[in-house]
This record gives C-alpha cells, structure tokens and sequence, in this order.
C-alpha cells in the first residue's frame, strides 16, 4: 500500500500553528496535497457547541511550489483557519477531488461518511509541560537495579533474600512478590552516567514506600521513603544528582489503592466509626472489602470520599520537589466501581494539585482515548496503541506465551499492513498533543522482555528502531539494552547484569545508544509530523516532517525490494541501521530526505 499520493495532516506543528490553542483564539491549519490526490477545492470543517460549522480553505502561495520539509516542491498546500471554542473541537477536512467528494480524518481518508470519533482534535485544556515531548523515558523497578552496599542485614520479614547474581528470579508462584535482591536509590545514583549515555533524560522509578512486598504497590505508608531504598536522604541524593544533570526524576503512586497495613486501611478496619472508613468499600452487612482484582492485600479507595480526595492531593503535594511529576498506577481503574465514575474527577484534582512543569501520566492497558484529551492525564502508556502492535509484527516464529496483559490467546501473529492499522487507528482516536506525551514501550515491569518476544537481537532492535522514530515518548525498561529476557513481568525483573558480562550484549547496547541518540539529535524525530509512506506484510516506510526536514524511516521484518525514492528527491543515509547495512535480515534505517 503506498500512501505517498494522499493528501495529509496530523497535529504536528508543521500542520497546526500552535500546540497549545485558546478558546476563540483562530488557530491556523495546513493541508499537504500531492498533485496526485486532484484536490480542487477544500473545506475545514469544525463542531462548536456540538454543531459542526465550515471554514472554507484556500491555496497557500507561502508553501506551495515550494520544498517544504526539504522536498516536495511539487505538492499543492492549502491553509484555513479555525477557532476553538469548547476545550476539545474536533475538526476535519471535506474535500473536492477529480474522483468526487472525500472526508480526511486522523483515522484516514474516506470517499464514504464516517463517524466524529476519528476526527482531528484542538484540545484548549493547559498543555502537557513542554520537555515532556521531547525526553526519553528509562524506567526502573528498585529492587533489581543496583545496590549500593551489601544486603540488609537481618532482611525484612516478609522477604525472602536472594543473591543478586546467583539466584534466578522466580517467575511465579509462591515467593514471587516476597523475593528481595535489596536494590537501593543510592544504586540507582551510581550508574547515572550509564543512563545518560542511552540519550535517557528522565528516570521513572516504581514505587518506593515502604510495603510488603518487593513491588511495593502495596504501600503502607505514603508519607516517607522504604528505608530499605536508603529512606528520604537517599532519594534527596538521587534527585539532586539527577537535576545536576539536566535530568528529571518521576514517581510511581497508587492512586486506586493502598496496602492493607497502610495507616488509613488500619484505621478503616478497625473502627467502623473511624472517619477512614468512608475511604474504602466495605459491604455494610459482612464487613468484606472491595480490593484490586480481588487481592486483599489491595484494599480499593473510594474516590467518593472528600477524605480520599483530600489526602491524596496531599501526598502529590508532599514529593513536590524530588519528584518532576508521576505515573498512576492501574490510572483506567482508579476511581471506578460499579455505579461509580470518578475517574475523571480523581485525574483532573491530582493534576490541579502538580506545580506547573510536572509530568502525569497514567498506567492503561488497553483504548485510553476516552480519559485522555481533558484536563487529567497527559497521557498514557501506550500498551494497545504501540506494544501490541509492534509485538504482533516482529514476534518469533515460535513464541509460547498465554497472553498479552491479560488478552488470551498469546500475541498473534499478524502482517505489515495489520499492525499499521492498529497504530493509525488508536492514534486517530487522541490528540496528537495527547499521542507525543503517551509512553512508547517495548516492554515493561509487567511483561515479557522484547527480546524474548522477538526472539532475535534483529527483530528486537527492529522494534527499538520504531521506538526511537515514531511520535511518542520512548519508555526503555531497564537492562532492555543489554538483551535481557523474561517470559512474565516477574521473571523480566531480572538483576541488573553490572557484574555478569555474559549476560550483557555489546551490540544490542551500542544500538540503543544509536538509536535513541539519533532521536535525541534529531528535531524531526522529537518534534516532527507523521506521514506513512508505504506498507507490507514486511516493509513499513513513514516520513518525520518539519518545515526544515524529513526523515525517512524503513523497517523490514524481512528483505526486501530496494525502497523507491519520492519523487524529486534523493536519500542521504543518516545513521540507524540495525544490521550493519547487510541488508539480509530484518532491519531499520534512517535516511534524510533532500530536493533534487
């Protein structure tokens, strides 16, 4: 399928004239026409107050006849204007072609009617802080990082020791959340320099209050760090050497639930006069508690309670400082049950409660787009809209894993064109500003490591290579670089390999150094638009576009033709190949594009 004769827009500000538009403030929009496409007359049309209205476009002579992007002199441009007058307005563009009348949606482009929910989107709630679209995201589970002296000496009593480089991690079953490496912050401190190097400028750490277990999701305490990471100092220490930098540092909270040996749950369970009963749902006859997938170690908040929304304002407000925002845990969950949805009131407080500049962005599994684009979250783990999809097409040939976070039936196999469908499609249904602020992950704490999802170093730096290049923020899970595997997101938390060099592989770290390096470097990478240009069940081939530049990336799965130029320009190699440019493999390279 080739998609280089279509016209084309996305939210990118090569497209849109700002990013972050007021109501009634007019807001300029671009249409790219290839001649190809026959456009003869255009429309923007816009929904105010639930009704649409239409702006009437017209050829741009700034642009057109012109190399935008440093080609493309022969493509037709088109400009109109708009005026936001809700916090989100959908907009699309009607236009009259030499083969009749065709919609362009973010889903695509239609000769046929199709519904609103696909359509492009100007969202008027304060914008996401800006460093956020351009960082790269390096996740650690603290436990299994790195640790700064010898293990706590006697270990806590729920844990069971293990030896950092000895002792397998258990993937399931009786000791898995008991199992404790004593990873510590002050760990974390001395391998910054490592960090740094893969182009990483923001460390988000999973929890760390103090709990039961090694996940510590099952905090019983949210107003002081686990003395087994190094206590409060120890994440002063992380945090100034990080901001020392030029770095930032972000926080993991469970906003859906606590721990049942938390102060508040204590206190709830033990007094039924208590006024933190109200926090939490207990059934009035037996006295049960609702909890997190049935675990009652989990006891669930009930965002219906002033007192839940009151205290945990207070703890965002308490880490002000040390931490440059967070992550949510189980986000879509958090403030819904049953006849209950304060979701969207739980995002929207805790947002408001952030200083200006501080990251939000919650843990979902699945379609998101219905709690993104309002005043809440900034975005979203990008689980269904990027993972998925990526898995689905670099997966091994043989691949025995049950599920895909709970979906049954293990991650399907499916071609070129089925996973591009799937990125367009959930992307269509956010914000672009909403799309470039959601983490795009490879893997994570909580499934299978890439490479044993790939099954080869090539596919999996296939995969690191869309990370680094599509829009989005790249979440690395850390010891990815180094070609750990894992089956589960247990079995994935392996120890860090500092001092296991068979463990470690040197071209799979040299790449992501590439790689995300390349995106780091690159303003079209970071900032620029999407343009898919062709797809297969092997091949897929997009443009990242600025008024300045384009980069063209081209994935394989498989070998294949040699890729074919746009037309007018020439290709001038611009680092990123994963397969030392053999061609014989699955691979990925990055090439600019210039005018003829």
């Amino acid at each position: 399928m080739r998609f280089l004769d279509l016209p084309h827009h996305d939210g990118s500000p090569l497209y849109v004239s700002t990013q972050a538009p007021e109501p009634g403030a007019p807001v300029t929009l671009w249409l790219r026409a290839p001649r190809a496409a026959g456009i003869t007359a255009a429309h923007v049309r816009a929904v105010h107050d639930g009704e649409p209205r239409y702006a009437r476009a017209a050829p741009d002579p700034a642009r057109t006849g012109r190399p935008v992007g440093g080609y493309g002199a022969g493509d037709d441009w088109w400009r109109a204007e708009v005026t936001p007058v809700n916090p989100v307005t959908r907009y699309r563009f009607l236009l009259e072609t030499t083969g009749g009348q065709a919609w362009l949606t973010a889903a695509g482009l239609f000769a046929h009617d199709v519904p609103d929910s696909g359509d492009f989107r100007l969202v008027c709630h304060e914008p996401p802080p800006a460093w956020m679209a351009g960082s790269i995201v390096y996740q650690i589970f603290p436990d299994r990082f790195a640790r700064s002296g010898p293990m706590p000496d006697p270990a806590p009593a729920w844990a069971l020791p293990r030896d950092w480089d000895r002792d397998p991690v258990i993937p399931s079953g009786p000791g898995t959340a008991e199992q404790f490496y004593g990873g510590d912050l002050d760990g974390v401190v001395r391998h910054l320099g490592h960090i740094e190097s893969l182009g990483a400028d923001t460390v988000y750490l999973t929890p760390i209050f103090p709990a039961r277990s090694n996940h510590r999701y099952d905090a019983a305490d949210f107003d002081r760090v686990d003395p087994l990471l190094g206590g409060d100092a120890a994440l002063r220490r992380l945090a100034d050497a990080l901001h020392g930098r030029g770095m930032r540092l972000l926080g993991d909270i469970t906003a859906n639930h606590t721990g049942d040996a938390h102060a508040w749950f204590t206190a709830a369970v033990s007094d039924v006069r208590a006024p933190e009963r109200d926090m939490y749902y207990f059934d009035p006859d037996t006295g049960d508690y609702e909890s997190w997938w049935g675990f009652k170690s989990l006891p669930k908040l009930n965002w219906g309670s002033p007192l839940v929304r009151d205290r945990m304002r207070q703890v965002l407000t308490r880490w002000t400082g040390p931490f440059d925002g967070w992550r949510v845990d189980v986000a879509n969950m958090t403030g819904r049950f049953g006849a209950d949805d304060h979701n969207h009131e739980a995002a929207a407080l805790l947002r408001r409660a952030l200083p200006p500049g501080a990251a939000f962005v919650a843990e979902h599994n699945h379609d998101a787009s219905s709690d993104l684009d309002r005043d809440g979250w900034h975005g979203t783990m990008n689980y269904g809209g990027f993972t998925r999809p990526v898995w689905s097409w670099l997966r091994a040939g043989t691949l025995g894993l049950e599920h895909f976070l709970g979906v049954p039936g293990g991650v399907p196999r499916r071609d070129g064109l089925a996973a591009l469908a799937t990125l367009r499609s959930f992307a269509s249904h956010m914000s672009w500003r909403s799309l470039v602020h959601s983490w795009q992950l490879l893997d994570s704490h909580d499934t299978p490591r890439i490479r044993t999802v790939t099954g080869s170093r090539e596919r999996h730096l296939v995969a690191l290579g869309l990370q680094a290049t599509l829009p989005g923020t790249p979440m690395v899970f850390a010891g990815s670089e180094f070609g750990l595997t894992g089956v589960n997101g247990e079995h994935s938390r392996t120890p860090m390999p500092w001092n296991r060099p068979a463990d470690r592989d040197p071209a799979t770290l040299a790449a992501y150094r590439d790689l995300l390096g390349l995106r780091r470097r690159e303003p079209a990478l970071r900032h620029g638009g999407l343009r898919w240009l062709h797809a297969d069940a092997d091949c897929l081939v997009f443009a990242r576009e600025t008024y300045e530049e384009t980069l063209l990336v081209c994935a394989r799965r498989a070998p294949g033709a040699p890729l074919a130029l746009p037309a007018r320009a020439d290709l001038v190699h611009n680092g990123g190949d994963t397969n030392d440019g053999t061609g014989d493999g699955p691979s990925l390279s990055v090439w600019r594009v210039i005018s003829r």
